[in-house]
Order: C-alpha cells, then sequence, then structure tokens
C-alpha cells in the first residue's frame, strides 16, 4: 500500500489538472488548433527522422502517433509534444545495422522501463545538474552525425553502403562527390531554400510542410528522375499501428543492455529539456517524475506498435505553445491528426522525394546544432571549453554515451578542483593575525587552524600535509570549524589521523563552532575514541579558555615531533 501511495505522489499527470483549472469549449478549440498545426509539422519530421534511422518512414509515424498521444495523456508536462528526435537517429542507425530491427525493440523496450524506474525514484532532479557545456557539445556532436547521414541523399550520391563511424563515412562521401545528381541538388536546395524564406516572411506558416511541398511540386512538374519514399520503400501502409510481441526477446537482452541505457539516458535528458524550455515560454512548472514515467510508458508501447524510440521535441513543442495550445489535448490532437493521414492519405506521401526530406534533416540539423552557443562557450573559460570540446568530439567519433560520461566526469572534476582550492586552512600564529576581541592576551603555546569551506575528499590530504611537516607542535591546537558545513568520510579519516598523531605527541586537539550535523558525523565515525566530549565546543570564547587551562596545568611543551607518516 505504502509503495502504491508512493507511486501516485510521484506521477501526477498533467492532464489531470486540465479539467480542474477551468477547462472549456474556447481552451478545447484552442488545443485543437494548436495540435492540428503541430501534427502537420511532426509530419515530414517523422517520416525523416525515421528514414534517416534506417526505418522505414511509417515507423516513425507509428511512434508520433502511439508515443506522442502516451507523452501528452501522461506526461507531466502541459505542453510538451512526444515523438521520433534528431537525437536518436545516429543512435537508432547503429543498433539496427547491428542487431536488426528486433534488436532496436528490445533496446527501446528495456530504455522505457529504466525510465520508468528513474521516474518513480525521483531521479529527474539529478538530470537537471547535467553542466550546459556537456549538453551542448553531445547536441552539436548529434548535429553533424545527423548532417553527414543526410549528404548522400542531399546530393544524390552513388554509394551502396555508408559506413557506421563517422570519419570512414566522410571519406566515403568524399570519394563518391563525383557521382552527385543534379536533379538531387536542384530538390534539396528547393526544399532549403523555401524552409528558409518561409521562416522569414511567414513564420507561422510550417516551413518544413512549406519545403516539402514545393519540392515535390516541382519534381512531378518537372518530372525530375529522382529517389522517392515510393521507389525506395513502397509507399507507406494505410494502415494504423498493430500490437506484436519482438521475439527472442530473452536471448538479447543482456546485449541490448548498453544501447537500452544509451536511449533511456538521451530520452530523459532531451524530454526533461524540453519540459524545461517550455515552463520558460509559458510560465507553468513541469513535474520531471512524471515526464520519466510518461516517457518510460511511450517507449514500451512505441516498441510494441511498430515504432522507434521516442522523447520530448524541443521545437515541436515550442511550435505547439506558439499556436496557442492550453493543455495536453494538444498532444492528443497532434497524435489524431496523424493517425488520420495515415488512415486517409498515405498514398500522397510516395511522391516526396528522399532529396526534399534530407533537406528538411539538413535544416533541422542547423538549428540542432546551435553554432552561435557552441562558439559562446568557446569564450568561457578553458575549462569549459574543455568539456564541451571533449563532449562534442568522442560524441562524433566514438559515441554519445561516451561523450556525456566523459563531459559529466570532466565537468565533475574540474568542480571538485575549483571547490577544493576554495576550502582554506588558515593558522593564526601570532597574536596580530587573531581578532582582538576575541583573544586579548594570545599565548604561543596555543595554534589555532580555521577550516573555511567544505572539508572533503578533494582537500584533505591538503590538510594532512599541514600537520605532517610539522616539526614543533604547540601544546594546544584548536580548530574552528564555524565555516564547516559539509564533510565526508575521506576528510573525517584525515582528521583521525591527525588526532592520533597529536596525541603520541601530548598535544591538546579542540574543537569550535561544529555544526551539530558534523558533530554527529564526527561522534559516528569515532573521533571520541581520540579526544573528550568536553573538548569539542561550541563557542570559540570558551575553547580558548579551555585551552589557557591546559597551559596553566601542563606547562611543560611536547617534544620535537617528527615528520607526519
Amino acid at each position: 500500500m505504502r509503495s502504491h501511495a508512493f507511486f501516485f505522489r510521484t506521477f501526477r499527470p498533467a492532464l489531470l489538472n486540465t479539467f480542474t483549472s477551468g477547462y472549456n469549449r474556447t481552451r478545447f478549440f484552442k488545443d485543437i488548433v494548436s495540435g492540428s498545426t503541430v501534427g502537420i509539422v511532426a509530419l515530414p519530421l517523422a517520416m525523416a527522422f525515421a528514414i534517416a534511422s534506417g526505418c522505414p518512414p511509417e515507423r516513425g509515424l507509428f511512434t508520433a502517433i502511439v508515443a506522442g498521444f502516451i507523452i501528452s495523456a501522461l506526461g507531466g508536462s502541459r505542453f510538451q509534444i512526444g515523438g521520433p528526435t534528431g537525437a536518436f537517429v545516429v543512435i537508432v542507425a547503429g543498433i539496427i545495422a547491428r542487431h536488426g530491427y528486433t534488436g532496436l525493440v528490445i533496446a527501446t523496450a528495456m530504455a522505457g522501463v529504466i525510465l520508468l524506474v528513474m521516474g518513480c525514484c525521483g531521479l529527474g532532479r539529478l538530470l537537471k545538474f547535467i553542466p550546459y557545456p556537456v549538453t551542448t557539445g553531445f547536441t552539436t556532436g548529434i548535429a553533424l552525425l545527423i548532417f553527414t547521414t543526410q549528404v548522400k541523399d542531399l546530393l544524390g550520391l552513388r554509394v551502396s553502403a555508408l559506413p557506421a563511424e563517422f570519419l570512414p563515412k566522410v571519406t566515403t562521401l568524399f570519394h563518391a562527390v563525383p557521382t552527385a545528381s543534379q536533379n538531387s541538388m536542384l530538390v534539396a536546395g528547393i526544399t532549403l531554400l523555401t524552409i528558409f524564406l518561409t521562416r522569414r516572411f511567414i513564420p507561422r506558416f510550417p516551413s518544413h510542410i512549406a519545403g516539402i511541398i514545393s519540392a515535390t511540386a516541382i519534381t512531378m512538374l518537372c518530372g525530375l528522375d529522382i529517389s522517392t519514399i515510393g521507389t525506395r520503400f513502397g509507399g507507406i501502409p494505410a494502415s494504423l499501428p498493430s500490437f506484436a510481441l519482438p521475439e527472442h526477446f530473452g536471448d538479447l537482452m543482456i546485449v541490448m543492455m548498453p544501447d537500452a541505457i544509451t536511449i533511456a539516458l538521451l530520452a530523459a535528458i532531451e524530454s526533461l529539456l524540453s519540459a524545461v524550455v517550455a515552463d520558460g515560454m509559458t510560465g507553468q512548472q513541469h513535474n520531471s517524475s512524471t515526464e520519466l514515467i510518461a516517457q518510460g510508458f511511450a517507449n514500451i508501447a512505441s516498441s510494441l506498435f511498430g515504432g522507434i524510440p521516442a522523447t520530448g521535441a524541443i521545437a515541436r513543442t515550442a511550435t505547439n505553445i506558439r499556436a496557442g495550445a492550453f493543455s495536453p489535448v494538444s498532444g492528443i490532437v497532434h497524435a489524431l491528426v496523424l493517425a488520420l493521414f495515415i488512415k486517409f492519405f498515405a498514398p500522397i506521401a510516395s511522391a516526396i522525394p528522399l532529396a526534399s526530406l534530407a533537406g528538411v534533416l539538413a535544416y533541422v540539423a542547423w538549428d540542432m546544432s546551435e553554432l552561435p552557443k557552441f562558439i559562446h562557450i568557446l569564450r568561457a573559460p578553458k575549462s569549459d571549453a574543455a568539456v564541451m570540446l571533449g563532449t562534442f568530439l568522442l560524441t562524433v567519433l566514438i559515441d554519445l554515451t561516451v561523450g556525456v560520461q566523459f563531459g559529466v566526469v570532466l565537468a565533475a572534476l574540474l568542480l571538485i578542483g575549483r571547490i577544493s582550492d576554495a576550502t582554506q586552512f588558515q593558522s593564526w600564529e601570532h597574536k596580530k593575525t587573531m581578532p582582538s576581541q576575541q583573544v586579548p592576551d594570545w599565548d604561543h603555546g596555543i595554534e589555532v587552524y580555521e577550516i573555511n569551506g567544505p572539508f572533503f575528499f578533494g582537500c584533505a590530504e591538503r590538510f594532512s600535509q599541514t600537520f605532517r611537516l610539522m616539526s614543533k607542535p604547540p601544546q594546544v591546537i584548536i580548530f574552528r570549524m564555524r565555516h564547516v558545513h559539509t564533510i565526508d568520510a575521506t576528510a573525517l579519516h584525515a582528521l583521525e589521523l591527525v588526532l592520533i598523531r597529536m596525541k603520541q605527541l601530548d598535544v591538546e586537539i579542540l574543537f569550535s563552532g561544529v555544526d551539530n550535523s558534523i558533530q554527529q558525523q564526527m561522534i559516528r565515525f569515532g573521533l571520541l575514541n581520540h579526544i573528550n566530549r568536553d573538548n569539542i565546543h561550541a563557542t570559540f570564547g570558551s575553547a580558548w579558555t579551555q585551552a589557557q587551562q591546559h597551559l596553566d596545568t601542563h606547562p611543560t611543551p611536547p617534544q620535537e615531533a617528527q615528520a607526519l607518516s
């Protein structure tokens, strides 16, 4: 019962709030208009992403219908539009090349389960800590990979098979340039120009649709000899997605686990980024745990209904908001619009040139690259630029997962270094360095060390070295810890070694200003085995009084010490 209660506290779809916030006919009409608009926008993108991933175009449409419906119905954002995205193109293409579509189905279903676990455990908030240079690096890397996958159709190159790796792929494309088709370049150019002009002069009109319509019309009017959806895939079947269980599920589970983790990680990152963008545009607040749970259900369903991995789509979500959406109903309408297209207008899509879809994806890659942000970070501190460049290069040359892992780990190490440098160990060895109002009569048998900042593994060695090199210890050392609010096991261990060594040298150790939580950690770690409980003081004044009393009762200074080992 408790687990059920926890789940329902975590899982609160935004759609439930819609019907308790004065939803009426006017708002429903706005959702219909915005949903229809974003459905039209999603139509060419869904097909293009599927084709670029090595799948028939209908699989992209199935994904947008099934996953898009579930993400809107169960998600934690009022405006999120789900479906296939460019971020998955390279990953999906690689999985299909290695394991076929069955492997992709299994990896996507497993990724859905991982997303469910992440959402139920509240891990969505942790993804918000991925540094900006990391997200910029892997996003720009994915954009470059998407563009290279489209060069073949953009130029109409005669290439039997493209290598999966980036550098061999670029080399193959370069050698195939002499086989370029003028018709393909013309159609792709018309598509790109139409998208640009539409965005410039008719920004409210779906630019991708405009590009495909113009390119398809010219292809048909001029009778251009060029590859289309119909010639390569035999058209799109006029049937809605149907349920099918994958074969050999158990045999491939272990093999597909790394790919499943990659899909889940990317889906979580992109969906929450999209939700954050929507929050910024509307002033609303999404529920990250609910959003991840919805993404999990959506990917499981997509895999079982002939789809590919899905996540929240930033551009389509932004389009949804600009079109006047009020609630998740608009996302549901978007899925229904695509379903109606498949049912009644699928044959029309057969005439769409592949070069036109490649042009659409090339423009998507340009938008996705966010080149100004990439250049801007290059002007940031060198450490941030290094994180971004490392993430970018490893994403392009090796793998997205490797790139993100490298970026996060490097950023964490750099942060640890910065925090470590910020933590100071100040020694008050002379009266003039001590505030006179606190210690009116300085005694040279007492030495005060103030620790300022987090006391953790990043600075523990520097702390130990301070006392390792001490040759003439004082009779009393006071550790002033009023500015220490965080301590870890490494720092506690370093402190314990110092206590043991100073006890051997007959040096009295006192603490002052210890935070209650820090004091409890010191007790649990066993530091009271080396000092008395009375040696821990709430104020510096009482610690100083005890230090002077110790000098009065122990006038003989401690023996000269050897370096700490």
